[in-house]
Formats: C-alpha cells, sequence, structure tokens
C-alpha cells in the first residue's frame, strides 16, 4: 500500500472512530485541553463541540472533574496507563442525571518521543453499576434487617439500608396495633387508624419532624392513605407545589418544601395482605427523581423487613400475654402479719417466670418464698404459676421448708416430664427456689434452697447475720434432696429474699452487686418500700433482660403476754383443767365472748391427744390477729376427721372443732405434732 493510502486509511479510521464509535474518546494536549472527542458518546450527545474544543478539563465543569483531572495529570507526568478506573458524575449533556464511566487514559507521544498530551476511553457502565448496587442494597437488607425482636430497631435498620444508597431520607410508621402486639387483620387500613413514627433517617442535618414513638397521621387522601387502602406501592417523580393531594396536608407540604424534596416513594410494609406501616423516601439532595426501577428496589428491600416487622408484633403480642398472664398468678399486695413487715418489687421486664410469695400458716409463722423458672414467654409464665399453686398447697400442709422443696421437686419433675412436645428447655432443670419460715413466738428462722442464690439477713443494726443455708439442686432436675438451716433472730432483722435478675445481669460482678445490695439494705431507719426502689435504682440496668424480684421482710417478735403455754398430763381428768385454764387466760385478754366456743375446742383437742397420742399434753393459746388454740403431744400419728354415723358414740370431735373455727390443721412439731385451730373474732384487739 502507497504511503499516501496508508495516510488515508488512517485517517478514514480515526474519523470513524471519532464519529461511530460507541465509546467516548477524547483527546488532550500536554495542557489537558480537549483537542478532539467523540460528540456522538454517551454523556456529551448533542452538545456542541464549541463548548468543548480548547477547554481544559476543568473549565467543562462537570460532575467529577476533579478526580478526571487528577488522573489526567498523574498520567501526564508518569506515563502509568490507567485502566478501568470507575468515576461517578453527571454528563455534560444532562446534568441532572448520574453517569458512572469506566476510564482508561494512557499519554501520547510524538516520533521524537515528545508528549504530546493524553488520550481517555470511557465506556459507560452506568447500567451495569446500577445493577451492581441494588444487588448491594439487597445484601445489606438481608444481612442487616432483623436483627432484634424490637420493631422500633428493626423499622431503622430498614431506613439504614435506604439512607444514602437510594433515598436522602426514609422515614418509617407503622400501625399502632402492630406496636402493641395486637393481631393486625388484613384489608386497608382507614386514615384514622393510628400510627407512630417507628424510624426516621436523613443525609440532612435538620430535626425529624416527627419523633420516634410520636403520633404519625396522614390527612385524606393522599399517597400515604392510598398506600394504606390498597397496599400498591406510589412514585411520585416530580414533586411540585401544585401538587392537588398536598392542599390535603399543609403542614407535611411546607415540611417537604422547606426540605426541597423533589421526588417521593410511598412502600406499605404488607405481609399476608396485612399492611403493617409505610416507608416513605425522599429525595432532596441528589437531583436525579425516583424512576421505577428505584420503585422496584424500595419495594424489594421494605418486602424484607416486612416479616421481621411482623415477628417483633408476634414476640411483642406474647410477651404482653405472658406478662398479663405472670402479673394475674402472683399474688397481690403481701397480708399483714404481726410476724413480719413486708414490701416487695416485681419487675416481670423479661416475661419470664420470676415469682414470690407471702403465706401465712399456722402458730402467727409465715413463709417467704421467690423462685425463678427456666426460660421465657407463655410457657414459663404457666409453668411459674403451676409452681407457685404447688408450693402454697404444700406450704398450708405445715411442711419444714426441706421437705416442701422435696415434694415441689417431685412436681417440678413431673411437670417437665410432662410438658407438650417440642424441644426441651436449654436448661435442664425447670425452676430455682428459696423458701424460708419464720415463727414470731420463738424468732426461729428455717430456711431451705433449690439452686436459688442464699437469703441475706441484716441484724437490727444493719450489719450481716451468717446465715449458711446448704445448696440444694434446682427443681426439676432429680435432685437427692435438700437440707434447711436453722437460725434465731432478734427483732427487728431484715431478710431479704431476690432473684439473679437483681444482681447477677451480663456483663457484672454478682458479688460486688451483693454488696452493694447489702449495702442499701443496711440503712436502718429507712422504710421498707423506699429500700425495695432505692435497690432498683442502684442495681436494675435501663434495659433489663430478665426479670427480678426483692422480697423484704422485718421481723417481729410477739409479746410474751400474747402467748400462753401449758403442759399436762396425758390423764382423761386434765380436760376440766384445760378448760378452767382457757376461761382464765381469755378473761385475762378481755375475750368473754370466746369463752364457751375455746373451751369446746381446747376440750375436744386435749381429749383427741389424751385418746390417741402419747406422752405429756401442751396446751398453747396465741393471741394474734387471730385466736388459736394448739394441743400438742409426742405422737407422729395425724387425726384424720371422718363422718359419725347416727348409732356412733365418738368420731365427732375434729368435725366439732371443724364448725367451730375457721381454720384448723396439723404439723410436725420435732417431738411429734400439733393440732390447732384459729378463730376470727369481732372482740379481738390484734397486736399493734
Amino acid at each position: 500500500m502507497r504511503a499516501e493510502d496508508r495516510d488515508r486509511a488512517h485517517t478514514a479510521m480515526l474519523d470513524a472512530l471519532f464519529t461511530q464509535a460507541p465509546h467516548g474518546l477524547w483527546i488532550c494536549d500536554a495542557e489537558l485541553r480537549v483537542v478532539r472527542f467523540n460528540a456522538e458518546a454517551p454523556g456529551v450527545r448533542g452538545v456542541r463541540a464549541a463548548d468543548v474544543l480548547g477547554r481544559t478539563i476543568d473549565e467543562l465543569g462537570i460532575s467529577g472533574t476533579d478526580e478526571i483531572t487528577s488522573l489526567a495529570e498523574h498520567v501526564l507526568r508518569t506515563g502509568e496507563v490507567v485502566r478501568d478506573r470507575l468515576v461517578r458524575g453527571r454528563p455534560l449533556s444532562d446534568p441532572t442525571k448520574e453517569m458512572v464511566i469506566s476510564l482508561s487514559v494512557f499519554r501520547l507521544h510524538g516520533d521524537d518521543g515528545e508528549i504530546l498530551g493524553v488520550a481517555a476511553i470511557a465506556d459507560d457502565v452506568t447500567e451495569r453499576e446500577r445493577a451492581l448496587d441494588r444487588l448491594g442494597v439487597l445484601h445489606e437488607a438481608h444481612r442487616s434487617i432483623g436483627t432484634s425482636l424490637d420493631a422500633f430497631r428493626t423499622a431503622d435498620e430498614l431506613a439504614c439500608v435506604l439512607v444514602p444508597r437510594l433515598a436522602d431520607a426514609v422515614a418509617v410508621d407503622l400501625v399502632d396495633e402492630v406496636l402493641r402486639g395486637r393481631t393486625v387483620h388484613p384489608g386497608p387500613v382507614t386514615a384514622a387508624s393510628p400510627m407512630r413514627r417507628a424510624a426516621f433517617r436523613t443525609t440532612a442535618t435538620e430535626e425529624a419532624p416527627v419523633h420516634t414513638g410520636e403520633p404519625s397521621t396522614y390527612p385524606f387522601p393522599t399517597p400515604y392513605t392510598q398506600v394504606l387502602n390498597d397496599a400498591r406501592p406510589r412514585v411520585v417523580s416530580r414533586l411540585g407545589a401544585d401538587e392537588r393531594w398536598l392542599a390535603a396536608d399543609p403542614e407535611r407540604l411546607e415540611a417537604l418544601v422547606s426540605a426541597g424534596v423533589h421526588s417521593l416513594i410511598v412502600v406499605p410494609l404488607a405481609l399476608r395482605g396485612s399492611v403493617l406501616g409505610l416507608a416513605s423516601l425522599y429525595r432532596f439532595a441528589r437531583p436525579d427523581p425516583f424512576q421505577d426501577d428505584d420503585l422496584v428496589l424500595a419495594t424489594e428491600v421494605v418486602a424484607k423487613a416486612a416479616p421481621h416487622i411482623d415477628n417483633a408484633r408476634s414476640y411483642a403480642r406474647e410477651r404482653t400475654i405472658a406478662t398479663s398472664l405472670q402479673r394475674g398468678l402472683m399474688p397481690g399486695r403481701p397480708p399483714v402479719l404481726s410476724a413480719v413487715d413486708t414490701a416487695y418489687a416485681y419487675l416481670p421486664e423479661g416475661a419470664g417466670g420470676d415469682w414470690y410469695d407471702v403465706i401465712p400458716l399456722s402458730g402467727a409463722r409465715v413463709a417467704l418464698v421467690v423462685g425463678d423458672t427456666a426460660g421465657r414467654g407463655i410457657e414459663a409464665a404457666a409453668t411459674m404459676g403451676q409452681l407457685r399453686t404447688a408450693l402454697r398447697t404444700l406450704a398450708l400442709q405445715e411442711l419444714e421448708p426441706d421437705e416442701l422443696l422435696t415434694r415441689l421437686d417431685e412436681t417440678a419433675s413431673f411437670l417437665a416430664a410432662t410438658r407438650s412436645a417440642g424441644d426441651p428447655p436449654e436448661e435442664n432443670f425447670l425452676a430455682t427456689c428459696l423458701c424460708a419460715v419464720y415463727d414470731p413466738v420463738t424468732r426461729v428462722c428455717v430456711a431451705a434452697r433449690a439452686g436459688h442464690m442464699p437469703l441475706m439477713v441484716l441484724a437490727p443494726d444493719g450489719s450481716a447475720t451468717p446465715f449458711d443455708i446448704p445448696a440444694g439442686p434446682p427443681l426439676g432436675s432429680n435432685g437427692a434432696g435438700y437440707a434447711s438451716a436453722t437460725v434465731t433472730l432478734p427483732e427487728s432483722s431484715l431478710l431479704a429474699l431476690f432473684t439473679n435478675g437483681l444482681v447477677s445481669t451480663r456483663g457484672r460482678d454478682t458479688e460486688a452487686a451483693r454488696s452493694r445490695l447489702q449495702e442499701i439494705l443496711a440503712q436502718t431507719d429507712e422504710d421498707l418500700d423506699h429500700l425495695c426502689d432505692a435497690a432498683v435504682y442502684e442495681l436494675m440496668p435501663s434495659k433489663p433482660q430478665d426479670d427480678a424480684v426483692l422480697l423484704l421482710a422485718r421481723t417481729r417478735a410477739l409479746p410474751a403476754d400474747r402467748v400462753t403455754t401449758w403442759t399436762l398430763p396425758a390423764d382423761g381428768s386434765v380436760v376440766a383443767t384445760a378448760r378452767r385454764l382457757v376461761e382464765h387466760q381469755l378473761a385475762a385478754w378481755n375475750l368473754p365472748g370466746s369463752v364457751f366456743t375455746t373451751e369446746l375446742i381446747a376440750s375436744e383437742l386435749v381429749t383427741n391427744a389424751i385418746r390417741y397420742g402419747k406422752g405429756p399434753i401442751e396446751l398453747r393459746l396465741i393471741l394474734d390477729r387471730t385466736l388459736i388454740c394448739e394441743v400438742s403431744d409426742t405422737s407422729s400419728t395425724s387425726p384424720h376427721m371422718r363422718q359419725a354415723t347416727p348409732t356412733d358414740e365418738g368420731g365427732r370431735g375434729l368435725l366439732i372443732v371443724m364448725q367451730l373455727s375457721d381454720r384448723w390443721g396439723t404439723r410436725t412439731t420435732a417431738t411429734g405434732k400439733s393440732v390447732w385451730a384459729e378463730q376470727t373474732l369481732p372482740d379481738l384487739v390484734a397486736p399493734p
């Protein structure tokens, strides 16, 4: 080929490249002025050549100029070739659109090696990068949304995924019923339905128009109410002040205009035909409006969040039911007793199975109980109710704490074995429990524990009183039984029973927390209710993860003049003596109206002890908030009431005792048994 033909071919090829090639071709001189460019390339199509040729890259004023200039200067200086560098900017042909180019730059040399300038090849990869960006947003949504069962946190995770990747601001509003854990029925949500702001994220520095947790309502008709009505997403590509629907919501109009919002998307948080809320996306910082592909992406991301929002609603519902069940199964205000003054703090924050109880027993005694059921939710609350009922029943059978826990462990093992089919709980036990029985007559406290933390005892001066209770196995773990400990307490001693939620939270030194609790309770001049509050303020974390119970009891001693005891021989002649002793004592207590009934009860109990018991008989009268008559002997055989037939000469004694008293029963003692009967008398003056 001749030289002139070759030059003509080279010229034709260059002309074709700069007029027909789909790539952006740019040639700049050594001062980075544009010498030639492909006018048909994406991003400059329709731009006049006079507006480009002879200008430096900086003078073009396109978005991304600084990065392009920096790359060109680097290539011009070093000769290093830059390949496929991604640059984001806005094209000369349409500055309102964002464009992504893959830029390759190399240096141009003359035949003599002179540096002539740089050449650049730009490929439009906007659609490819947008697809990758969409995949990145979906991946981030899959990774980040739904890390908890809290609706507010899930809504915030959704907003964080969308801002700033897709929108400049996102507001998430949930139907109030969802946040309350109630069932949301399929179908439209009316504009009058209450909603609350669950999350708001923005790239701006302005304060959110509606704060998290506050009501967020939408007047009718607007795109928001239309989405609530038919659960179909909406996109408003160009938002102008002349939009007719804005007249229905002038307050929101003012907020949108002041923020410079020019485009919005409203997507329903919907699942199985039920609308749970709305996600509203706004653009004001980036000039390009939302398009249909943005709507598709936003809908996919919101759809990933909807099941997690519904899971949070279900969890809130179960937690509400469990907490309500737990509260319903708990005792009311502890009874007023002569044995102890009580106060409690009950915090079912974790919807678990913590419980407490104060159970009046015979002989003016009282049982103090705290327990902690394994797990949480409805099943834990139901198990707690079963255990508490069983424990109260066993306590009223006058069992000692060690025997009581042994029997309760049998019940717990049965409950664990008969639970509904499904995975067993992570714990290999059902509950822990601590039971203490205090007698105000002798000031003796007997306690046993099943896997529970020890009882804390403080003397009247606030110092710690040693009370080493053997650590038995938790309930339901098929333990080998329990042992109790006994201590005699001075009057006004303080007993503190609590669950681990008060002192053993995650990341905390349990022993340090127990020491701090002891310091708080050592304030002997404080009211018990104030001590409970002080312990909660000091020890409970701001966001509790577990239930907590604190039960305080300040001991009292029954005055000596309110208790009278006689020891009688096991002889039939002492029945009359017992009647006279009762008469004289009731006269001393100024209870003349109770003489006949109490004499009859005492004579029947003494007769029963003489006939069926062993050894000497002890008759005791206690004037508490009731009048208590007790007869004890050395036989361990408990009496049983039976119905006597018309021809029987005996067998009616216990029936008479039952009919004359309000309560009666039998308890085992260290030397035998004691049969007791209580009367509630209208003329009885209760001790202070």
